[in-house]
């Protein structure tokens, strides 16, 4: 059974920073074969693909130069480092995993995702 935990998250004010860790388990085939990343979902709006990492690395425009994604494959983790955190940026943020070559502008999307964490919420105050 595969299990995607997501740590990290909290509540910060606006220009602060914060750190998102997801860890994997029972995945059938080593940790580097799947690539990963991260969507988020505000209240009342669709989910949206953030960043995620695999042969390439793909950031929304909305994130780039704030957000930086890594990943430790021998820990079997993916991290997502956030500075210069805005309002807009407060959601709940979902780690998830998925084939081999979906990360990327065209396909970062949640329907690409085979498994997903629980959620951790990110709030940012003004």
């Amino acid at each position: 059974q595969v299990q995607v935990v997501e740590s990290g998250g909290g509540s910060v004010q606006a220009g602060g920073s914060l750190s998102l860790s997801c860890t994997v388990s029972g995945l059938r085939l080593s940790f580097y074969n799947y690539d990963m990343g991260w969507f988020r979902q505000a209240p009342g709006k669709e989910r949206e693909g953030v960043s995620c990492i695999g042969g390439p690395t793909y950031y929304a425009d909305s994130v780039k130069e704030r957000f930086t994604i890594s990943r430790d494959n021998a820990k079997n983790t993916l991290y997502l480092e956030m500075n210069s955190l805005k309002p807009e940026d407060t959601a709940m943020y979902y780690c998830a995993v998925t084939q081999y070559g979906y990360c990327s502008a065209s396909w970062w999307f949640p329907s690409a995702a085979n498994y997903w964490g629980q959620g951790t919420q990110v709030t940012v105050s003004s």
